[in-house]
């Protein structure tokens, strides 16, 4: 296999918690040309990795739009543009880590003889060669991308998360936060995502927020996207002390760099807290509706889940909007974790001083 395309275009998070597969797959080739296809959206994350040769990227909007308003004639067109595209570059494999009729497709259209993806109710099995169960025990971090690899029978030993990101974008993430007055520890919050059942309450991170103040003296600061300045403010509006804003005012890039310079990192389910393990910060992830992994590479990072009966009911709750599971997860488990993670990685530091 000497051309291969992973096709994993969007989610953030599941970008991160796929990118293991990069390390084994040059581990097991050192010579061959690994692209990764990514969706518009995601631009910059992954542009920088050195064991890979190209990123595509494809416009999942742009084909959504033209359906959406019957151009068929034009979709038609795009569709057969892309595929010309990736066929003149002879991918032997195509990986499909995502599993949806989408990107089966996708995988398809690349012209790769061998065809290999992961197991879901998606339709489109025949587009593929192989179809892979994404195994039955789902506690690692990053476990289907695993059965993956050992599907084409490589070794997946070592299998961490991993951002690269370049200089630019940590200077600029530097300057965005001394625009604030930051310059020194600080630790990130990540109260948002797509999917709002996967949300904690607003007024618990008010209270987790005081409590880092109060306890640590560490400034607190608050990532998202333009879609979430009214909950983050919502969020601002209950704490007795100031939480900076930088929601929707970085690129992908930058709020991963700001990440990576995080003392802590609390969030939900969502991309920005994953990236917390994949850089190796102190990380506190707070999972309920969902629980795609309750152990991890990192001993940094600590889950806090709490199983309900109706748990993980992923995109269809049934709890009437109460939120069980994440009210579930109270400010004493979240303030002990953070304490135990600050604490633990101040002791680490001090010993590697001396």
């Amino acid at each position: 296999m000497n051309r291969i395309l992973i096709i994993r275009p969007s989610a953030i998070g599941d970008i991160v918690m796929a990118s293991p597969m990069i390390r084994v797959l040059r581990k097991a080739m050192p010579q061959a040309h690994i692209a990764w296809l990514a969706d518009e959206s995601v631009r910059g994350i992954m542009d920088h990795h050195p064991d890979l040769n190209e990123i595509i990227y494809w416009s999942k909007e742009r084909w959504r739009r033209l359906a959406k308003s019957m151009r068929v004639a034009d979709l038609i067109s795009e569709v057969r543009g892309f595929s010309t595209y990736l066929k003149k570059r002879r991918f032997d494999l195509a990986i499909d880590a995502q599993g949806l009729l989408r990107s089966r497709l996708l995988a398809w259209l690349s012209g790769a003889a061998v065809r290999i993806g992961l197991d879901s109710r998606e339709p489109g099995r025949f587009l593929m060669t192989q179809i892979v169960s994404r195994g039955e025990d789902k506690r690692p971090m990053s476990s289907e991308y695993r059965q993956l690899m050992c599907a084409l029978r490589l070794d997946p030993e070592t299998f961490a998360p991993e951002i690269v990101l370049s200089q630019k974008d940590r200077d600029a993430a530097k300057f965005k936060l001394s625009a604030l007055g930051i310059s020194n520890r600080f630790v990130l919050i990540c109260p948002f995502t797509t999917r709002p059942h996967k949300h904690w309450l607003p007024e618990r991170w008010a209270e987790i927020a005081n409590y880092l103040a109060a306890q640590f003296s560490l400034p607190v600061l608050m990532l998202g996207s333009v879609h979430d300045a009214d909950a983050g403010h919502r969020i601002q509006t209950l704490t007795d002390s100031p939480i900076y804003d930088l929601i929707g005012q970085t690129t992908l890039a930058e709020a991963a760099a700001i990440v990576e310079q995080a003392a802590l990192v609390i969030g939900v389910d969502t991309g920005m807290t994953h990236m917390g393990t994949a850089f190796k910060r102190p990380t506190i992830a707070l999972f309920g509706a969902t629980c795609p992994y309750q152990n991890t590479p990192s001993p940094d990072t600590v889950v806090l889940y709490v199983p309900q009966t109706c748990s993980p009911c992923k995109r269809k709750p049934t709890c009437n909007g109460r939120l069980d599971c994440m009210g579930a997860i109270t400010v004493k488990q979240a303030s002990l974790a953070a304490h135990n993670l600050l604490e633990s990685n101040d002791r680490r530091h001090s010993h590697s001083a001396h």
